[in-house]
């Protein structure tokens, strides 16, 4: 139960890179990988069939200094063992395919230490590959955006001993005002939900969202967690079922509903 979880999260943060990349990923090279690109061409992600997983992002760039390379990027939730082999194989077939250089960096979204290894150093083979956490990334980075889809990033990021709801509020108000159209407010506030899971923050969330509702109306709050509360208190309330299987079936993490307990045993 608990590995189908993680694999639907997974998932689901898997869509959000995936429908915001092409609107991020000139930001993302310059402010985090220090790339200026004046060229950017689509490549096919099918460098080999065979291959169960296709690299995340794949670009030909040309940068300000002229270089013309291959730009691979992989966005990792959690730590992988074998990363650096991963890593290796696909530099390997982009090298072959377009003879060209390649620059791969892998992003990690989580809030573990980094325990994977990012080199090789064999008798006749030495390989790395750039590894970038976004916990250790000021959040201002993201806040200074004009793109909505760059901005909610800022929820993974260093909140710099800020108040997370404080923190929370601004990356809230900054989506609000770079976003025409309730439906796309919408939709990022629910990446928003959605990436709060990988930092135990769904909580913060929905306090730092009831703090401005001064400035988003109340029918815009697509952050259902006051539905999920309610959901949570009946299932605590009436059926026998264990804190985790509560947090599975609500889709929620075992923190936010072990906080909705602890407020129905204060009432």
């Amino acid at each position: 139960m608990e590995a189908n979880k993680k694999k639907r999260q997974s998932n689901q943060y898997d869509k959000i890179f995936k429908e915001n990349i092409e609107a991020v990923i000139s930001s993302i090279m310059q402010n985090i990988l220090e790339i200026t690109a004046v060229s950017m061409e689509e490549l096919p992600d099918d460098i080999q069939h065979t291959k169960e997983r296709k690299p995340d992002t794949l670009k030909k760039i040309t940068d300000d200094k002229g270089n013309t390379f291959v730009l691979q990027i992989e966005f990792q939730v959690k730590n992988e063992d074998d990363m650096v082999y991963r890593m290796l194989d696909y530099y390997g077939m982009l090298e072959r395919k377009y003879k060209l250089p390649v620059k791969q960096f892998v992003i990690f979204l989580g809030a573990d230490k980094l325990t994977m290894p990012t080199e090789l150093n064999r008798e006749r083979l030495k390989f790395s590959y750039p590894l970038i956490s976004l916990s250790t990334l000021d959040y201002h980075i993201f806040l200074k955006s004009d793109k909505p889809e760059e901005i909610i990033l800022g929820i993974l990021a260093n909140f710099k001993g800020e108040n997370p709801e404080n923190a929370l509020k601004q990356i809230l108000i900054r989506v609000k005002e770079t976003t025409e159209g309730d439906f796309s407010l919408n939709r990022y506030f629910n990446q928003l939900r959605v990436l709060a899971q990988l930092r135990n923050l769904e909580l913060n969330l929905k306090n730092a969202m009831d703090s401005i509702a001064e400035y988003i109306k109340e029918e815009r709050d697509v952050l259902y967690l006051r539905g999920q509360e309610k959901i949570i208190e009946s299932l605590l309330t009436k059926l026998n079922y264990s804190l985790e299987q509560i947090a599975d079936i609500a889709g929620v993490s075992l923190d936010f509903v072990k906080s909705v307990k602890q407020r129905l045993t204060t009432k």
